[in-house]
């Protein structure tokens, strides 16, 4: 039997959101995971004191149906882990103040791994036990670890754009990675991960991430890329984690796309077309074919929308790099408050878009339309 060797991989979506309740939240994660196609998503701060399926619903499709959370202490802290089961079974094995730890097995080959979600304090005596605590953990050495989220702490005087930072903090920080053995991830895109928003911002790396000396041994290609900021004060980042295990080519056509109003017209096209087969089988198998490639190809143009959502969020990341290295102008700023309202009205017009069509129902259920899928073979 033939077998295409392909990366089997995955990948998890790390934000601190500073706030989970209103809309325009809800909207911009949405956003994030279905631009990033993450399966697996870690929060910070929701400042949200408790959490059900249905209000997962508004921030993902129903395919993120397992979650474990952290409340937050009134208006402040909270942590979300949220993850699709069909994937990965997750068992909450540990949380305190300052994390969220859960063992994830695989689905597709039982192998395990565990997750830490990090929401250190930003006050100095939080981050002094948050230190204490951190460089104190006994995990065992063979044990894939990946630990995400916001330390708030940074690592040496060039994790800032500007003078200042604490010493003794980078130097305790420094210490407990040592003592804990753990290997940093590198990170792709922006230097920085926070900003105060001001005319002349300070830029500082507050979001880490880092693994277990075994973690690296088995995915060492794993890496860590940012993503366009909106909606809060810190760049979602992204994680991916790449594995070579056998795994067929499959083409999942999205069930809503019966919807349009030339699907029919694309569909007796594709399979119309002549084939050089002569047996009743082989030709079904090469029309199939041909419809797969003429769908995939017609589906790759629709939606203008889209187009213009990238682009949008192109220009935000452009004028993100270049607040690294000097301050923007005032109509620089300007023109970027004006496109972070343009991305949330975008965003707002692909929902309605969405739930238009009636079959991937987006204000509750994200892209849960993508349930039932046509397999076809390559």
């Amino acid at each position: 039997m033939d077998t295409y060797l392909n990366s089997r991989s995955w990948k998890v979506l790390c934000w601190n959101v500073r706030g989970i309740n209103s809309d325009k939240k809800w909207d911009s994660i949405r956003d994030k995971i279905v631009e990033s196609n993450c399966d697996i998503l870690c929060l910070q701060e929701t400042k949200r004191e408790n959490f059900d399926i249905q209000f997962i619903k508004k921030l993902c499709s129903s395919s993120f149906d397992s979650f474990e959370f952290l409340p937050s202490v009134g208006a402040s802290g909270g942590i979300l882990t949220v993850w699709k089961s069909y994937l990965f079974h997750g068992q909450l094995v540990f949380s305190n103040d300052f994390n969220l730890t859960v063992e994830f097995s695989s689905k597709h080959n039982d192998s395990k791994w565990v997750l830490s979600n990090i929401y250190a304090p930003c006050t100095a005596p939080g981050r002094h036990a948050f230190l204490h605590w951190f460089k104190n953990i006994q995990m065992p050495a063979e044990v894939y670890w990946l630990i995400v989220g916001d330390f708030n702490l940074i690592r040496k005087p060039e994790n800032r754009n500007k003078p200042g930072g604490d010493l003794t903090n980078m130097f305790l920080f420094n210490e407990a990675l040592s003592a804990l053995g753990l290997v940093k991830l590198p990170l792709y895109g922006k230097q920085f991960t926070w900003t105060n928003k001001q005319a002349s911002p300070l830029l500082e790396r507050l979001d880490w991430f880092f693994t277990s000396q075994s973690w690296s041994n088995n995915y060492p290609s794993s890496s860590v890329s940012t993503m366009a900021m909106k909606t809060s004060d810190h760049v979602p980042c992204l994680i991916s984690i790449n594995t070579s295990i056998p795994k067929g080519k499959v083409f999942r056509f999205e069930n809503y796309l019966m919807e349009h109003e030339h699907f029919i017209d694309i569909v007796q096209h594709g399979w119309s077309l002549t084939t050089s087969q002569t047996d009743t089988a082989k030709i079904i198998t090469a029309k199939f074919k041909n419809l797969r490639r003429v769908i995939k190809a017609w589906q790759s143009q629709l939606s203008s929308l889209k187009a213009v959502i990238s682009n949008v969020k192109l220009i935000l990341t452009f004028l993100g790099f270049l607040e690294e290295f000097r301050d923007l102008a005032l109509h620089e700023w300007n023109f970027r408050v004006i496109l972070e309202q343009k991305l949330i009205s975008l965003l707002r017009q692909q929902k309605i878009y969405w739930k238009q069509r009636g079959t991937i129902r987006w204000v509750t259920k994200g892209d849960a339309g993508k349930n039932s899928f046509m397999q076809m073979p390559p």
